[in-house]
């Protein structure tokens, strides 16, 4: 008897302790010690005991909110499964911490679904009215969230009464209140009849619509697309579109914000033909508005935007609004724009974007914001799949070796990505002219992310241009750096053979690479060595049997007797693959 006790007496223990470390341990293994005492022993002891120990540290009462979540199964599947209630109840009432009360309620839903329907009104329900009605507006904030699932699940005469609760959550006096029930106003009122919203959700919706509180109103905006899919469109003109043009005006930033943010989804929800007749001057407005946030999240919605819009839309309505961010004071702005703007290019296809778009890009490529030339470059795939990127190469050319020269190498990188996309639809003659220097002048950059990714980089211009153009005009400059006097510079030697090896040819592998790594093994930095064992390794799948017994093996076997550990090491994996 004593031995069945200790699981719970040492969580007891555990608990009490002052270690905060300790008691959140603790709580994570509550789902073990149930296991251990089985289902009956959880309801009755330790059920009991975590309803009486929700005055912790945020951190530990987080920790137990989501663990009670998993515990159906612990107390006895889901006949028992109200049994959850009353601590995650308490954690959901009286925490202030916010993160803690969401996750109660979260872990609380997760209850209600295995609640069987039978009891669920006696259980959950009455839970749901207790949190609805409490003093503290933590309580009343939790209970917004219950809301969807009891509803879904209740009888037509307890739905009236929760429906009644939930509206008078929405007037509450405090604004805390108001702000959750207007996060779950969707959830639940997708649930409500047609009639339902109209006679009692709407004058309810147009308060949280016009609430004194901003972080209020920006989440009606959210609830637009629930009122709107139970409506005709002659009727959503007056029931939504007053409320989104009321928002587009706000006084409020931020809720500005949220309508550019979620103009997609709006145009999605209302349909073509408000979104033609409404949404599209909504659009241009925010993409005009005051403040560059704004502007920018409008920016960011271009292409989504312009792909549920008609091109005649795009063309005379939206384009004209965009060509004044091109120069806008914000660089946030124009890299969103850059960002957004080619996606266009797939909507409008060749003739209309060599007529409309072209330019943009080619302004946008001269910006003096690094970040708004690499955005173009980023997506110069998707130019490409439409009109090919000889429009562009000589509006290309500087901005690349602009960026390629950039003093933030993270802006370096993100250039070398895209040169074999330009090699291959520029031609060799071209990339050997203008570009071939500044892929070669990587390998010895300062940067060892930008040499390694510049290995790479060469492995796929060889690729692209074949073994003879990678004979000619890399494999001199790579054999250069073997002699510099930085071993960080020598190491890229042995990189750009690991990787260009598989795509030069046995000829090139056999009389440049195989000799030159062999040489590189005699250096004195063993960093260099236990890298030339890892070269030799890659080397010995391209190279003939005779070869590899011959020449690399004896090499190999001279550098599984030096004195490193890790040169010994990745010499023995590579006589491991003879």
């Amino acid at each position: 008897m004593e031995d069945s006790l200790s699981p719970v007496a040492l969580l007891i223990d555990q608990l009490k302790n002052e270690d905060t470390q300790v008691r959140l341990n603790s709580i994570r293994r509550i789902s073990t010690i149930a296991k251990s005492i089985g289902p009956e022993r959880t309801r009755k002891e330790l059920i009991h005991f975590l309803t009486e120990s929700t005055d912790d540290e945020d951190e530990v009462l987080l920790a137990l909110s989501e663990e009670l979540g998993g515990f159906i199964d612990l107390v006895g599947g889901a006949e028992h499964a109200s049994s959850i209630l009353p601590p995650l109840e308490s954690l959901a009432a009286i925490v202030e911490e916010t993160t803690v009360r969401e996750k109660a309620v979260e872990s609380l839903n997760k209850v209600a679904e295995a609640i069987p329907n039978e009891s669920f009104k006696d259980t959950f329900v009455q839970l749901v009215k207790r949190l609805s009605s409490g003093d503290w507006f933590t309580s009343r904030t939790s209970a917004c969230g219950l809301y969807a699932v009891a509803y879904r699940k209740s009888s037509e005469d307890t739905r009236k009464e929760l429906r009644s609760s939930f509206l008078q959550l929405c007037k509450d006096e405090t604004p805390m209140v108001r702000r959750s029930a207007a996060s779950s106003f969707g959830n639940v009122v997708r649930q409500f009849t047609k009639e339902q919203v109209r006679e009692e959700v709407l004058p309810i919706f147009n308060q949280l619509a016009s609430d004194d509180q901003d972080s209020v109103r920006l989440l009606s905006i959210d609830a637009c697309c629930a009122v709107s899919s139970l409506f005709k469109n002659e009727e959503n003109v007056q029931i939504i579109i007053p409320v989104i043009s009321n928002c587009v005006s706000d006084k409020s930033w931020r809720v500005r914000y949220t309508v550019a943010d979620k103009i997609c989804e709006l145009a999605q929800c209302l349909g073509p033909e408000l979104t033609k007749s409404n949404l599209v001057s909504f659009f241009i407005k925010l993409l005009k508005d005051n403040e560059p946030e704004v502007r920018t999240a409008a920016a960011l919605r271009v292409q989504g935007f312009g792909s549920l819009s008609s091109t005649d839309v795009i063309i005379k309505q939206i384009l004209p609004a965009i060509k004044p961010l091109i120069t806008d004071q914000s660089q946030h702005v124009r890299a969103a724009l850059a960002s957004n703007i080619m996606g266009l290019s797939t909507i409008l296809q060749r003739e209309k974007t060599v007529e409309h778009l072209v330019e943009i890009f080619m302004a946008l490529l001269k910006d003096d914001y690094p970040d708004v030339r690499l955005n173009i470059i980023s997506k110069l795939d998707v130019i490409n799949s439409v009109v090919g990127i000889e429009l562009l190469s000589q509006s290309l050319l500087p901005a690349i070796v602009d960026l390629a020269e950039d003093r933030q190498w993270r802006v370096r990188l993100a250039i070398i990505e895209f040169i074999p996309l330009l090699g291959s639809q520029l031609g060799v003659q071209f990339f050997d002219e203008k570009l071939s220097n500044l892929c070669l002048t990587w390998l010895g950059d300062s940067v060892c992310a930008i040499r390694e990714a510049a290995t790479l980089n060469v492995r796929k211009l060889a690729e692209v241009f074949g073994s003879e153009w990678a004979k000619n005009n890399v494999i001199p400059k790579v054999l250069s750096l073997y002699t510099h006097p930085n071993y960080l510079y020598r190491m890229t030697t042995l990189l750009s053979i690991s990787q260009l090896a598989p795509v030069v040819g046995s000829e090139v592998v056999l009389s440049v690479m195989l000799p030159l790594v062999c040489k590189m093994v005699e250096d004195s930095v063993p960093n260099i060595r236990f890298n030339a064992a890892k070269t030799l390794k890659s080397l010995i799948p391209l190279l003939d049997a005779s070869v590899v017994q011959s020449q690399v093996k004896p090499v190999l076997n001279k550098l599984y007797e030096d004195q490193d550990r890790d040169v010994k090491h990745f010499a023995s994996l590579a006589l491991q693959q003879i």
